[in-house]
């Protein structure tokens, strides 16, 4: 049995925008090398809470987050923490695919690069195509990395922003509905990469799509009205929630 390793520890996470109290006294260890699902109904704080993560809440004026989370037990609200580094080891993905208007080579290399993380062009060549393979994407554009990032089909675009993500060698990824601006094809393919990123990632991904949680994570988090309500194995939460708020969301009553 391996030791589970926790990754993020959040204690008591609350989260204000002005007077509106979006997030409440959240707990949650999140386990390293292991998917964690975040669902919920819309507007339920899962997304806000997974912000938390990375500190991009930090650039919403009205924005407020109090409690403590700790990444390998640092605490990553420390004031020495700068967060452009923190977001290096944090990486995240967006809902919709949001490459830089540059070449696909150029999209992969720029944390590396601004990071100062390779020391030679034959060593950023090497992350550029390491990561792009991370991604499954390597044999569709190898023969073009020069061509822009913008002008890849949809779901290639996201694979493109999983490998950017990637290229800094972070520790956790996060995900915010990385599929839902995708096809049927292009999310398999990208739940398909989830489930392999998680060799060398703590991954975390919010998701409107309960059959989606129920095949790529391992752990389950189900969010209501800012409160996480119940916290478990995927199987478990699915097939015998302990919360009946989880039950009725599960079932479809709620949502």
């Amino acid at each position: 049995m391996d030791i589970e390793t926790v990754k993020i520890r959040a204690d008591k996470v609350q989260v204000f925008y002005g007077e509106n109290h979006a997030i409440k006294d959240v707990d949650v260890n999140i386990l390293d090398k292991t998917v964690t699902a975040f669902i919920g109904p819309s507007g339920c704080g899962k997304s806000t809470f997974l912000r938390c993560l990375n500190r991009m809440n930090d650039t919403i004026p009205s924005c407020r987050v109090e409690g403590g989370i700790t990444l390998d037990g640092e605490d990553i609200y420390d004031p020495r923490v700068d967060p452009v580094q923190l977001r290096a080891k944090v990486g995240m993905v967006f809902q919709k695919p949001n490459p830089f208007p540059k070449s696909i080579y150029d999209n992969v290399a720029y944390g590396p690069r601004i990071h100062g993380l390779t020391r030679s062009k034959a060593e950023l060549d090497e992350v550029v195509e390491k990561s792009l393979r991370r991604a499954a994407l390597w044999n569709e554009v190898k023969d073009r990395l020069q061509a822009p990032g913008t002008g890849l089909s949809g779901g290639q675009q996201q694979r493109l922003c999983i490998a950017r993500a990637v290229a800094t060698e972070p520790e956790v990824l996060l995900m915010d509905e990385p599929c839902s601006a995708l096809d049927p094809i292009a999310t398999a393919q990208v739940e398909e990469l989830i489930d392999e990123l998680r060799e060398n990632f703590s991954v975390v991904i919010v998701t409107h799509s309960m059959q989606q949680a129920a095949r790529v994570s391992q752990k389950t988090a189900f969010f209501h009205l800012g409160n996480l309500v119940e916290y478990g194995e995927t199987t478990q939460i699915f097939t015998n929630p302990r919360d009946p708020r989880t039950e009725s969301y599960i079932t479809g009553r709620i949502g």
